[in-house]
């Protein structure tokens, strides 16, 4: 592993710009919960445990409809714990190098939480949208808010949420996060197209980036396959990754530890 080490440290030191993809191995070290299987995401929930809900059931969009109480019970938790959480030492190592480059550094992420912004990085692509903006479930516009004066009140023996629910300021309907769930086809996509647009225009401007993935895994590959097509040009790709860390190919280096560990030593 040193040796990798070394060669990343080397990739990285001569980059002129850096592009981070992160999938939700990055927050743990955050103290954020790892949603890795049922028994890791009853773990966090011990509540719908007994409910024999799964992560992938919660984050239906169909819930909001039909039980919003248990919906927002489940989203309004992971709301609070988002705005306490403190980013990790390494975000801030990531973010010091990033804006030392001549291009300056660039996220992308599946990441729902805002720990990026939350470290200061000025540019961070979501593309499964933040739990920290609305939008109306009902439809009645492709309006996205702030979710900065929701307050969630939540029961926490049952892990459902006491009314008043977050509702549209727009036609008074019920409001849900602005996140891509599983089997959603009401999600509205434009805060992170505009995102996604402004990353694709820095790429081409910046084809010298060197490209570090960490903590993202093959169950839901968005950020694997991302960061693959964004290095498929200069096999400049460093994925940082405990369980998952296998490079296809060999166009990259691969490391098989934590985000925190390995960037304190890299960075």
């Amino acid at each position: 592993m040193s040796d990798e080490l070394a060669r990343a440290a080397e990739l990285i030191s001569g980059a002129g710009a850096l592009l981070v993809c992160a999938g939700a191995g990055m927050g743990v070290d955050s103290g954020l919960p790892d949603f890795r299987g049922g028994e890791g995401f009853w773990r966090a929930y011990p509540p719908y445990t007994g409910l024999g809900l799964r992560f992938e059931e919660l984050a239906d969009p169909q819930h909001f409809a039909s039980d919003p109480e248990l919906a927002w019970g489940f989203y309004g938790h992971r709301l609070d714990l988002y705005r306490r959480t403190v980013p990790h030492r390494g975000f801030g190592l990531l973010l010091e190098r990033g804006l030392a480059k001549p291009g300056g550094v660039r996220v992308f992420t599946s990441n729902v939480d805002g720990q990026f912004q939350a470290a200061g990085f000025p540019h961070v692509a979501e593309a499964h949208g933040s739990i920290h903006h609305l939008q109306c479930l009902a439809g009645c516009s492709r309006e996205i808010w702030s979710a900065a004066d929701v307050a969630v009140d939540l029961d926490e023996a049952t892990m459902r949420a006491r009314p008043p629910l977050p509702s549209c300021p727009r036609c008074g309907s019920l409001a849900r996060p602005n996140i891509l769930m599983f089997g959603d086809f009401d999600w509205v996509p434009d805060r992170s197209q505009e995102q996604l647009d402004e990353l694709a225009a820095w790429r081409r401007a910046h084809r010298d980036a060197v490209v570090v993935e960490i903590g993202a895994g093959q169950a839901v590959p968005t950020v694997r396959r991302y960061s693959e097509l964004a290095s498929a040009a200069t096999g400049a790709l460093i994925r940082i990754n405990p369980r998952e860390p296998q490079i296809r190919h060999g166009r990259g280096i691969s490391i098989p530890a934590g985000a925190l560990e390995t960037l304190v030593k890299l960075v």
